[in-house]
């Protein structure tokens, strides 16, 4: 799972990028300052508790393990994990993040880097476009200073949006229109379902899927009368057909970006159009995360990602300037009820890409690995996968042998085409 970071330059990609992430990335004020992208691991919490949580409630009733001492610093979590975290029974899980270099006007001419901008966008399962909320850049990314006109901050964000959805539309339309017209020919004669395989081939190298294409399909056949004749679309009916298609290839979310020193509510407008299309805004305070998680690192606070606040540690020795750095970092989080950076990505990844967290162990007694280790993995996989798929995920071996899996809460036999849920822990069998 890839989610991508884009937007135009100097809107705070690259901060958004290292808040998430704590990777070593550029962070500067001029354009193409991130010109290859990077790519790095955000630790996200899990959508509920670890199962962790549910062992300790047994064994403390079994007699086999005492109450969770004061002074315990993972809060009674008995899990091992192998990435990430665990206290509290909270578990952070991995995904991954890609920053892309910044996006100009022209990208799909090849300004700027062009093609190569819009091609770094393929891997990617979703984007968020991380937008000036705050109206300091010009359209090109250009620090203009604090702008306190809030109607005009207003129209520079949905010109910001409609801008890279333009560029990405305007880029999918001109993979269509090459060789439409020879195209369409062998679509009219190859019968029902040749369009959604004509254009799937065409998209493959975007990371189009069958059902993508499919989905944009039926999308647009409500918006044309004369669907079932596609040589007679003319130039706007084949532009609205690629941005069905982008819709569905590259669904689009926001960070407004910068929130904390907007002049209002600026992002309220966009909000609603992105709402109407099942996509998620989240204002948001990068540097204020960025800043965060390192002073969480450095051991001045006790922070979590996505959490509304955080603590300072009790024996850290802060000076006035750090003090008073944290203060405004704490008011900022009160106004907004957070940072934003962790609860958009959560958001995007959970809800909007409809994935969970699964722990596959190989004691279904014991919630262990051959090593002992409790519930050592978590893995982020698509909602309702089968137990034979996630025997795949966790190895292909796994999957090419499969017999059954045993669910480690129930302990009952499932079979290959089971439908897991969130915090299901399972052990799979298979030969070999």
């Amino acid at each position: 799972m890839r989610i991508g970071i884009v937007g135009k330059p100097n809107v705070g990609k690259s901060t958004f990028f290292a808040a998430a992430t704590l990777a070593n990335v550029d962070i500067a004020n001029y354009p193409f300052c991130t010109i290859e992208p990077n790519v790095g691991v955000a630790f996200l919490p899990a959508p509920n508790p670890c199962p962790c949580g549910e062992l300790r409630s047994n064994r403390e009733l079994e007699g086999r393990l005492d109450s969770v001492s004061e002074d315990d610093v993972r809060k009674g979590s008995l899990c091992t994990p192998n990435t990430g975290t665990c206290v509290g029974h909270l578990r952070l899980v991995p995904t991954f993040l890609v920053d892309v270099a910044g996006l100009v006007p022209g990208a799909h001419e090849g300004k700027g880097r062009g093609n190569a901008f819009l091609a770094d966008l393929a891997s990617c399962d979703a984007l968020i476009q991380v937008i000036d909320a705050a109206g300091t850049t010009d359209e090109e990314g250009v620090p203009i200073g604090k702008n306190n006109d809030s109607e005009a901050v207003t129209k520079s964000i949905l010109s910001e949006y409609n801008f890279l959805t333009g560029e990405l539309d305007a880029w999918i339309a001109g993979i269509i229109e090459d060789g439409w017209a020879r195209g369409v020919r062998k679509v009219q004669s190859g019968g029902g379902g040749a369009m959604s395989d004509y254009l799937h081939e065409k998209l493959t190298g975007l990371g189009a899927t069958l059902a993508k294409v499919s989905n944009a399909l039926d999308s647009f056949r409500g918006e044309e009368i004369d669907f079932e004749a596609p040589a007679s679309w003319d130039i706007d009916a084949r532009r609205n057909l690629a941005n069905c298609l982008r819709k569905e290839m590259f669904p689009i979310h926001v960070a407004a970006n910068k929130a904390e020193i907007a002049p209002g509510k600026t992002w309220v407008a966009l909000e609603k159009i992105l709402a109407e299309n099942n996509s998620i805004l989240i204002p948001c305070f990068s540097d204020g995360e960025l800043a965060l998680r390192r002073a969480a690192k450095a051991g001045l606070i006790s922070y979590t990602p996505g959490s509304p606040t955080f603590e300072i540690s009790p024996n850290s020795q802060l000076n006035d300037a750090q003090k008073a750095g944290l203060k405004g970092l704490h008011d900022s989080m009160s106004e907004l009820g957070g940072t934003g950076v962790a609860k958009l990505i959560s958001g995007v990844l959970y809800d909007a890409l409809e994935h969970i967290v699964v722990y596959p162990v190989q004691d279904e007694s014991k919630w262990v690995d051959g090593d002992g280790k409790v519930l050592p993995d978590a893995l982020v996989v698509p909602d309702l996968i089968t137990a034979k798929d996630l025997a795949y995920a966790v190895h292909s071996d796994l999957g090419d042998g499969f017999i059954k899996a045993i669910d480690g809460k129930s302990k009952r036999v499932i079979g290959a085409d089971h439908q897991l849920s969130d915090s299901d822990v399972v052990k799979i069998h298979a030969k070999n």
